[in-house]
């Protein structure tokens, strides 16, 4: 365990942040009672935890038929969110992938159009991954990665798994941070959160996962703090950022599907 939480303080660990330090809520507020379609197949909502006044969620639900996913990594490097910005002009949306060292070198699996890097999780988190196009998201608990993919992403540790909160372990830190985290739903439909500001410990952010409206299937955590990390482009509309603090060698993009 001292591996693990001396590499979270180094990739990700940030000072609670102020609401000024990220992108302004007034552009994802009041929070989203319905889902809002930004283009088809490209949904987004924020959800407000009861009894989390400062805590804003920002979901993107996105349909595979219509987009597909790919990891960028710069291994031994980082990029700011700018930076990807420029170097990812074709994305849609991106988010932050797997948790990584002080070299910048990732933790866990990360397949890049299908080039493998890092060894896969067997004792903890869990696994986005697309194989023939089509994505999932399994627990390394219940299941290891046995090869094939043309891209994947892990992290720890799962929160959803089979519709139920999956984590709860009594000694995690209940500080608040900034989240990041990768579901899919019961329609197959994979959906990226993201806050702007604080985030609930991980206790808590699973059991609200598990009985929001979502209808998660699985879910796990991403790298957050400093890390968090999302931005969207739509069209006809200001691009919508959540910047990170940090500088990320690893991101999950999404792209339009060729009709």
């Amino acid at each position: 365990m001292r591996w693990i939480l001396l590499v979270m303080l180094c990739a990700c660990a940030a000072a609670p942040p102020s609401l000024t330090d990220s992108t302004p809520l007034e552009a994802v507020s009041p929070a989203s009672e319905r889902w809002e379609e930004l283009a088809p197949g490209l949904e987004r909502r924020v959800y407000t935890p009861q009894g989390a006044a400062l805590m804003q969620l920002v979901a993107l639900r996105i349909d595979p038929a219509r987009y597909t996913f790919r990891v960028h990594y710069q291994p031994g490097a980082a990029l700011s969110t700018a930076e990807w910005e420029a170097q990812l002009p074709d994305a849609v949306a991106f988010i932050n992938a797997n948790f990584f060292t002080d070299q910048y070198q990732i933790l866990g699996l990360l397949v890049a159009d299908g080039i493998v890097y890092g060894q896969p999780f067997t004792d903890r988190g869990g696994t986005f991954l697309v194989e023939n196009g089509q994505p999932r998201i399994f627990s390394n608990l219940v299941e290891q990665y046995a090869g094939g993919a043309d891209q994947a992403v892990q992290a720890f540790p799962m929160l959803v798994l089979d519709g139920l909160a999956a984590y709860n372990n009594p000694r995690a830190s209940r500080r608040p941070t900034r989240r990041s985290l990768i579901g899919q739903d019961a329609q197959g439909r994979i959906v990226w959160m993201a806050t702007p500001a604080l985030g609930q410990s991980l206790p808590e952010l699973s059991a609200y996962l598990a009985a929001a409206d979502l209808e998660l299937t699985a879910a796990f955590n991403l790298d957050g703090g400093g890390s968090t990390l999302l931005v969207v482009r739509s069209p006809g509309r200001d691009t919508f950022r959540i910047t990170a603090f940090d500088r990320v060698p690893a991101v999950l993009a999404i792209y339009p599907l060729s009709s």
